[in-house]
């Protein structure tokens, strides 16, 4: 079964940088989208950036395009999210999560309109003064 394990979660000032791993094991099939997805005290979870393994496709939310990037090692099925300038609106768990042969195109995995089937536990980023 598809595990996912996220980390890097860090404490970081308004402005900073940081990057999260998500360490992905156990595939079984390679027609896959895999995204990074955020929940912030009292807020509902919403999908940051995704990738189609298949084509590489991307999608940003807004709220972060530009800031954030996503990218895949393939060598060792790792995947990163790039956070630049870094808010407080920004804090929030982030959670790895995957899904094999996603409708559609690949926005319909960070919106969640062709949901996840497999999440990591989350790693925690604060921007805080």
């Amino acid at each position: 079964q598809l595990q996912l394990v996220e980390s890097g979660g860090a404490l970081v000032q308004p402005g900073g940088s940081l990057r999260l791993s998500c360490a992905a094991s156990g595939f079984s099939k390679d027609y896959y989208a895999i995204g990074w997805f955020r929940q912030a005290p009292g807020k509902e979870r919403e999908g940051v950036a995704c990738l189609m393994q298949r084509d590489g496709s991307l999608y940003y939310a807004d709220s972060v395009k530009g800031r954030f990037y996503i990218s895949k090692d393939n060598a060792n099925n790792t995947v990163y999210l790039h956070m630049n300038s870094l808010q407080p609106d920004d804090t929030a768990v982030y959670y790895c999560a995957a899904r094999y042969f996603p409708r559609g195109a690949i926005q319909y995995l960070c919106t969640m309109s062709s949901p996840p089937q497999y999440w990591g536990k989350g790693t925690l980023v604060t921007v805080s003064s």
